[in-house]
């Protein structure tokens, strides 16, 4: 049996509405589920009944009121005499209010104890048991009015702590703020509601309205009381003003808007974005062209926009000296020059300025191209991550930065169909869909069929998936027939060379790819690779050792700078990069010997 005071009286048993007659039998009723499961002495309960007195022999008629009552209930009724009183012998969850107080408790102290989530389910769960006025049917009666008032302003409480829960779990705020609006001009002079008022108007984006709100509360305050707002508006009043004082000073950043899609790299961006969660410097390492700028770039652009720090992109391509990458970072981030013009600040100067500007905020710093820059960069990027807790860099280079802390993402080529795969099946493949997406680009209405489909998997096979390389050859599609250029890719070099004029000259031709990386290796390594090279698929150690002249460091080295690829036991060069050291070894007179 259930039965529920919080609106009109209502007794439910065996799915089914028991209706009490007679005004005297449900204020009984009433009174008794109250105190559901405790003793209610005769004289409270004749008293509640009677107050301004009753008949001769109170006693007598309470027990045939009892008589009543328990006929009017179901068979077995809960009601029992115990000595000098009677009790409703339900649990507590059978009556809605004692039901509702302990909800509304539990829901309280989840909130108190951080639970948002936990709290705003429990004092949801509570406020739904409201039907009504409470004790609707007995409001005149004196116990009754002080029950009301107590239980009116214990739902009020309630609303309050479902409201804060919700604002700490962070859910959209306008639905709070017409809640707590018309709550806010039913109790005026509360202070708890205003605060949550502002807070959600704050919560909401609403700043200029929270701060009207605070100034309307603190005159009413002054004009009906004399007195001013108490510590819970005052914080909500100053946690939007420090909010507005961080969005007048936030730097948005200066990534680039991004002129072509992305395309394969949903995966990629999501392991990235992940790493950086757990990592303050995650470096995408992998050989030229395989496109660790556009996924640096795309990665910055899905982090929270909100960042009051900013997010900064850095290009160290054009850097020569390694003192000037400093300075480079400073000029992203728009800091001005201190030292006097005829005096060129020191390095050391601007790394400080650089922890002065970013120490305090959370921001993101990309590093771009650092290879040849990079112990340059490995100490900036050490020295900014120890001293500058809340910042993050995303770095690019094809080798590591080689400092603590560093989380290494290896970028891999496209993703490649196999041979004899279908229009469909190859589509579904990223190098693909990527070389498809450009040749559109430049030959409207090209689309992959069946037709052309063989000729576009050889293309992009030879080309390893790498995305500058399949985008030279989409933009040769121009002047040559699908067919033609897989024929002419023979001489790849030669034929890939319409990059995008505003590139940086490395990345305008495939062989300006290679060739950077290349000119960075040392002549041992350099030697090392061109004779790697020779072999036409993948090498093992003791036989890349003995090329090596037994230099492991050589080899190693070839792998940190992705110019040789190490899957745990084998070695192996893209096609791309094995054809240009080809091209050097028999420059160099080796490939005789070889």
């Amino acid at each position: 049996m259930r039965i529920g005071i919080l609106g009109p009286l209502e007794v439910v048993a065996g799915g089914r509405v028991v209706e009490i007659e007679g005004a005297r039998l449900r204020a009984l009723l009433i009174r008794l589920a109250l105190d559901a499961g405790r003793v209610v002495t005769a004289d409270t309960l004749a008293q509640s009944l009677w107050p301004e007195g009753g008949p001769s022999d109170p006693a007598h008629a309470l027990q045939s009121l009892m008589s009543r009552l328990r006929r009017a209930l179901p068979d077995r009724a809960p009601v029992r005499s115990v000595h000098r009183g009677y009790c409703l012998d339900l649990p507590a969850e059978a009556v809605d209010v004692l039901r509702f107080e302990h909800l509304a408790g539990e829901g309280r102290r989840a909130l108190r104890n951080g639970r948002a989530h936990d709290a705003g389910r429990l004092l949801s769960d509570a406020l739904r048991l409201w039907r009504g006025e409470p004790l609707a049917e007995v409001a005149d009666v004196p116990y009754a009015a002080a029950v009301a008032v107590r239980l009116r302003e214990l739902r009020l409480g309630t609303i309050e702590d479902r409201v804060d829960a919700e604002l700490a779990a962070g859910p959209e705020a306008a639905h709070l703020v017409a809640e707590l609006e018309e709550l806010t001009a039913q109790h005026p002079l509360r202070e708890r509601l205003r605060g949550l008022l502002i807070r959600a108007l704050h919560a909401d984006a609403r700043p200029a309205e929270a701060l009207t709100a605070y100034e309307d509360f603190r005159r009413l305050l002054a004009d009906e009381l004399g007195s001013d707002p108490g510590p819970e508006v005052r914080e909500a009043h100053l946690a939007v003003l420090r909010a507005e004082d961080v969005r007048r000073r936030r730097r948005h950043g200066n990534l680039p808007a991004s002129l072509s899609s992305l395309v394969g790299r949903t995966s990629e961006q999501t392991r990235i974005t992940s790493q950086l969660t757990d990592n303050r410097l995650v470096t995408l390492v992998g050989p030229g062209g395989v496109g660790k700028t556009r996924l640096a770039t795309a990665v910055a652009i899905g982090l929270d926009e909100n960042l009051s720090g900013g997010i900064w992109s850095t290009e160290l391509a054009e850097v020569s000296d390694p003192e000037d990458v400093p300075q480079a970072v400073a000029g992203a981030l728009g800091l001005r020059e201190t030292s006097p013009l005829d005096t060129p600040a020191r390095p050391r100067d601007t790394v400080s300025r650089l922890v002065e500007a970013l120490s305090s905020a959370e921001a993101v710093i990309v590093l771009d191209n650092c290879e040849h820059l990079i112990d340059a960069a490995a100490r900036l990027a050490g020295d900014l991550l120890r001293r500058c807790p809340h910042l993050r860099i995303i770095a690019t280079s094809r080798e590591p930065l080689g400092i603590d802390g560093e989380a290494l993402f290896p970028v891999p080529p496209l993703g490649l169909p196999d041979p004899g795969a279908s229009a469909e099946q190859a589509l579904a493949r990223p190098a693909v869909r990527l070389f498809s997406d450009r040749a559109g680009s430049v030959r409207p209405g090209f689309t992959v069929d069946d037709g052309n489909v063989a000729a576009v998997i050889d293309i992009c096979r030879r080309l390893d998936g790498l995305p500058l390389a399949i985008e030279l050859a989409a933009a040769r599609l121009r002047s040559l027939a699908i067919n033609e250029l897989a024929v002419r890719l023979d001489d790849r070099f030669g034929l890939l060379t319409g990059g995008t004029r505003t590139a940086l000259p490395r990345h305008r031709t495939l062989r300006a790819v290679i060739a950077w990386s290349w000119e960075l290796l040392t002549p041992d390594e350099r030697r090392l690779a061109q004779r790697l090279a020779a072999f036409p698929g993948d090498v093992g150690l003791d036989s890349a050792v003995v090329v090596a002249d037994g230099s492991l460091d050589d080899l190693t080295a070839l792998v940190d700078r992705s110019l040789l690829q190490f899957d745990g036991t084998r070695y192996r060069m893209l096609e791309t990069i094995r054809e240009f050291g080809l091209e050097k070894l028999a420059d160099s007179g080796e490939l005789s010997k070889v």
